[in-house]
């Protein structure tokens, strides 16, 4: 079955899943986030023998935080990277015509290698990202078990922003359209500028 696949990708808090569910639903399309099948997706690319999805599987919050968010950083565009083949079959396994689909599993390089029809970003600035983290009821949950949970939290912060700072970069050389979300936009500007971009209204 021939699928109409549009894709948005970026970094974490970007506003990625408001956009990308608020659009499916206005278009009457199938809206697949990849943070919902994370996990699963990692266990796949760990029984394949993937290093760094293997790796992060035995790490407690204690080993993934408190690391250096540059180390943490390169091995998330990794675990991205190990994952791309199972979410695309994922993808290509639904019955569905027409897939919005976000994650920040979509990087521009994971994007070389599999066609859409169209592929847009989103980033968040560093104040919006941390200020909207943490309003986050789940990220204490994430990092019990942290001996300075103020410190693992600074640390995922970091990571996030060196890897909106990348996506950023990337987009740029190769003129993906990406835009930076600092919170002065209303959600729904934020929409009409993701429908733009994915050439779904005639507006310029």
């Amino acid at each position: 079955m021939s699928q109409k696949l549009l894709i948005i990708g970026g970094s974490p808090c970007s506003g990625k899943s408001t956009a990308a569910e608020r659009i499916a639903q206005e278009y009457g399309a199938y809206y697949f986030k990849v943070d919902d099948h994370l996990d699963e997706l990692i266990k796949q690319a760990s029984d394949n023998g993937s290093t760094a999805c293997k790796a992060i599987q035995h790490m407690s919050p204690e080993e993934i935080w408190m690391r250096d968010p540059k180390i943490q950083c390169k091995e998330e565009f990794k675990i991205y990277r190990e994952i791309a083949p199972f979410v695309f079959e994922k993808l290509n396994a639904l019955d569905a015509e027409f897939i919005i689909t976000e994650g920040a599993a979509y990087t521009p390089e994971v994007m070389r290698t599999y066609a859409a029809d169209r592929y847009i970003t989103l980033v968040p600035s560093p104040d919006f990202q941390v200020s909207h983290y943490r309003e986050r009821e789940w990220v204490p949950y994430v990092l019990e078990g942290c001996s300075d949970k103020e410190k693992a939290f600074d640390n995922w912060m970091k990571r996030d922003m060196l890897f909106a700072q990348q996506i950023q970069t990337e987009c740029a050389a190769s003129g993906i359209p990406c835009k930076v979300n600092d919170g002065s936009e209303s959600v729904e500007l934020i929409c009409q500028w993701a429908k733009k971009a994915l050439h779904m209204m005639n507006t310029k």
